[in-house]
């Protein structure tokens, strides 16, 4: 379980999150939802240290996380992050050499091989492939492959279906799905309460920096006044 205890968190004297208690249940989808601005990006950036909250905690498995080298790099193995560009992520020429660069320079834990990674994302066969000629769905599940090289417990992907027609964005709600179904636990984020609904289990809604809305359904919520998207899966 991801957890955060009244956390706040700013640049400089804006203030972007305030008293934010977040909750994510182990091997479930939790889909983080709110207009841009609303602060999703920088909550999720505190789940595995890439931000440090200015008064508050973060909780990884009831762990509270400390913010030393050796904590973030135990955290960051038990935490993988998606960014919402892959360009952000994807560091090698090809398909195989990015997959395995986070394992090959992680210390300590199991890593899981390029070939069968690649097969959990539906991407078997693609190791050659020159990362640059792929196409953006393609690159999203090169991101992800090399976060789960990892074996990581947590996965947070942000604004994930950025990029991705209607065809793409169902392929993603299987992938998700089938990877919860393994044991991983997701925090997602968006603004498209369609495929929030597709993809999730529990889902909370920040605006303005504060937790508005949390619930097993999104059913009847206000989705103009949270600054919520119209988008089918």
């Amino acid at each position: 379980m991801i957890e955060t205890v009244d956390l706040h968190f700013g640049y400089g004297d804006q203030s972007v999150l305030r008293g934010v208690d977040f909750t994510a249940q182990s091997a479930a989808v939790t889909v983080l939802l709110g207009r841009n601005g609303a602060g999703k990006s920088s909550l999720l950036k505190q789940f595995n240290g890439l931000l440090e909250p200015d008064r508050g905690h973060v909780e990884i498995g009831g762990e509270r996380l400390e913010y030393d080298s050796d904590s973030l790099k135990a955290v960051r193995r038990r935490v993988g992050f998606v960014f919402q560009q892959p360009e952000d992520q994807l560091v090698a020429p090809t398909v195989e050499q990015d997959v395995a660069f986070g394992p090959h320079n992680m210390e300590g834990g199991e890593a899981e091989s390029v070939s069968r990674t690649l097969e959990r994302v539906g991407l078997a066969g693609y190791e050659d492939r020159l990362c640059s000629r792929l196409s953006n769905g393609e690159r999203k599940r090169v991101a992800l492959a090399g976060v789960l090289a990892m074996n990581p417990d947590y996965v947070v992907l942000d604004e994930p279906t950025a990029g991705l027609d209607g065809e793409g964005t169902r392929a993603l709600v299987d992938l998700i799905r089938g990877l919860t179904d393994e044991g991983i636990t997701f925090v997602v984020s968006t603004h498209y309460p369609g495929f929030a609904s597709a993809v999730g289990d529990a889902f909370t809604v920040l605006d303005d920096g504060e937790i508005a809305y949390r619930g097993a359904t999104l059913e009847g919520i206000d989705a103009e006044r949270y600054g919520l998207r119209r988008f089918g899966v």
